[in-house]
């Protein structure tokens, strides 16, 4: 059966990441760059300058019982994509595309913060309540509400709408938490043995992971939204310290660390003949999957937990967006690439990774390389606090996609086979996980970039609108804060 799932995943996952969607993805944020004037680059500082802002004054909770903080957004949104993608990803990039996919990876990462920013912007614009009073929000949403309202456009706004919801919840399953789980059974095995049987060292380890996430997940988007805003700054601070102390000690690593990023890039030591074309199209292909992978940019979920944040302003929580992929990618995922490339794990003349377990091991190889056990026992709760989060974040994801399919009553259910997952992902094999994430992703991915690409015109002009009162100072100008009143309720 599993050879059969990798077959079926394998000609899937061909098409999906094939050059029309990489085109769709790339394209979107390269249109939206021009169209806005790569608004991510010189109103960069103005972005920061608020959220820095914001997290010095935050709230601990949201006034709002309905709705949460816009830091706890923040944690909730970067729980879901500072997870393995930074760690296990990249570790999985550099060995199957070496490390010019890193470059690659920067290049998606610098294009995808405007994606990010348009798909938050969408996010509030369009959200509405439920008849809880909950918000609900994301691509479903904006792909129903504002691509629906288009003329002639009613139809397909709606498929689109069911079709990225349902992707979501086969991506929460694959991306949020069979690829999690994985990770840290890979991660744990690797380091020790609780009985000499590893499948029932396996579930063990899914045992303990599903209570938790009963724990945490069944109390909803409160509970979900205060776990994940102790955990991910604890967790972020306590990765940063330990990869720096790494790089920092193999220091005269660094330059040709990055000389290699660039030059496997283009493999120009192999151009002349097939195996640079080849090199290239691994590097650029694994690039950008574990780019999107690890910050999201282009998948519309994230979108989903911050429409909920307690703000009226649209391009004020886009700033968010753009903060999400440069912390994710431009900061963590680069510290995990320097972490591997300066250790002595990857033959810098070649690229060549010497793996001595799985390729999502390589991270932790390199901690103990460095440290021996206690390294790779570092590593070993850093990649379980990373996971542990995504599976809470996709969690919330999920039931929402899962709501909009088959309403409000049906969630438990959701929440319910959710957990049940978890056990699953002690099992399967790694390599068939991260397939099966990465065809999720790209799915997903499609009908979102669809509403972003024909919304754009409205992202557009919410964003001048912004600038025009609080940039350029212009008075009297009404804002555009929302499509629907605060009062709109639907079924």
């Amino acid at each position: 059966m599993p050879e059969l799932i990798t077959k079926i995943n394998s000609i899937l996952n061909n098409i999906v990441w094939g050059p029309p969607v990489l085109t769709l993805l790339i394209g979107t944020g390269i249109l939206l760059t021009v169209l806005t004037g790569g608004f991510q680059f010189t109103h960069f500082g103005h972005a920061m300058r608020y959220i820095l802002g914001t997290l010095k004054h935050k709230k601990k909770s949201s006034p709002d019982t309905q709705s949460i903080s816009q830091f706890q957004a923040l944690c909730t949104a970067l729980s879901g994509t500072i997870g393995t993608g930074n760690i296990s990803g990249i570790a999985y990039a550099i060995a199957m595309g070496g490390p010019g996919a890193i470059f690659w990876m920067w290049i998606a990462a610098f294009i995808g913060m405007i994606t990010g920013f348009a798909e938050k912007v969408l996010g509030i614009y369009y959200r509405r309540r439920n008849k809880d009073g909950e918000w609900c929000g994301g691509a479903m949403y904006y792909l129903r509400d504002g691509l629906g309202n288009k003329k002639g456009c009613k139809t397909a706004g709606k498929i689109l709408a069911a079709l990225f919801s349902l992707f979501t919840v086969f991506a929460s399953f694959g991306m949020g938490n069979l690829s999690q789980v994985a990770s840290i059974r890979e991660s744990v095995l690797s380091l020790t043995s609780f009985t000499g049987n590893s499948r029932m060292d396996a579930f063990l380890i899914g045992v303990c992971i599903a209570v938790l996430t009963a724990f945490v997940t069944l109390g909803g988007l409160k509970r979900i939204a205060k776990a994940n805003e102790t955990l991910v700054p604890f967790m972020a601070v306590f990765y940063i310290l330990g990869t720096a102390v790494i790089i920092a000690m193999n220091a005269g690593q660094i330059v040709p660390a990055i000389l290699s990023i660039f030059r496997h890039a283009f493999s120009l030591e192999a151009a002349a003949g097939g195996a640079g074309g080849i090199m290239l199209k691994q590097a650029i292909t694994c690039g950008f999957k574990r780019g999107v992978f690890s910050n999201e940019a282009g998948l519309g979920s994230s979108v989903i937990v911050h429409a909920t944040a307690d703000v009226k302003e649209p391009v004020v929580q886009g700033f968010w967006g753009i903060f999400e992929v440069f912390f994710d990618t431009i900061v963590l995922c680069t510290l995990t690439a320097l972490l591997i490339l300066t250790s002595g794990v990857v033959d810098l003349n070649t690229g060549t990774a010497f793996i001595t377990g799985s390729s999502f091991a390589l991270a932790t190889e390199a901690f103990t390389a460095s440290f021996g056990i206690p390294g790779g026992i570092f590593m070993t709760v850093a990649i379980a606090l990373f996971a542990v989060a995504t599976v809470f974040g996709w969690n919330y994801y999920g039931s929402k996609a899962w709501e909009y399919l088959f309403g409000t009553r049906t969630v438990a259910l959701y929440k319910y086979i959710y957990i049940a997952v978890i056990l699953l992902g002690c099992t399967l094999k790694v390599d068939l996980i991260i397939d099966l994430s990465d065809t999720f992703n790209g799915l997903m991915a499609i009908p979102n970039l669809v509403g972003v690409l024909s919304l754009s015109g409205t992202v557009l002009a919410v964003l001048n609108n912004y600038k025009q009162r609080n940039i350029k100072g212009h008075t009297g100008l009404k804002p555009m804060l929302s499509y629907f009143s605060d009062k709109t309720y639907f079924d």
